[in-house]
């Protein structure tokens, strides 16, 4: 998983989620098949929203905690969960809200948070496409 590219903001699509043809992705997949879209949310949104999609934003934040003294280790565990309940809720995207590091008797720990998005054609929310 790219979790070097990963940081607050950065928006991740499940793989084979339809997409506005003229949206392409510039970051590659991840090994779990989500690719990264980073740094240009309110362009993005703008874009989409002017050719007819809505990227649905679910309210409740979820988050992920994962031990571990490899950061990067944990914090592609803490993605990974958090995946899960993207999928969970039949949704095909996830937005990275803030990631916290921490200790707790000496063993650190990441934190992810995140709020489940939804890409979609039309204005009806639809988990079926």
């Amino acid at each position: 998983m790219m979790t070097n590219t990963i940081a607050v903001g950065s928006i991740l699509f499940e793989g084979g989620t339809r997409l506005p043809k003229f949206l392409r992705l510039q970051d590659e997949s991840d090994s779990n098949g989500w690719a990264v879209l980073k740094d240009a949310r309110s362009e993005f949104e703008k874009t989409i929203q002017d050719a007819g999609w809505t990227f649905f934003f679910m309210a409740g934040e979820i988050k992920a905690t994962v031990f571990g003294f490899d950061k990067e280790k944990a914090l592609r565990s803490a993605l990974k969960r958090l995946i899960v309940d993207v999928k969970l809720q039949r949704c095909n995207g996830i937005e990275i809200t803030r990631i916290t590091q921490s200790s707790f008797l000496k063993v650190p720990y990441v934190s992810v948070f995140a709020h489940v998005r939804h890409l979609h054609k039309g204005l009806v929310f639809s988990r079926l496409n």
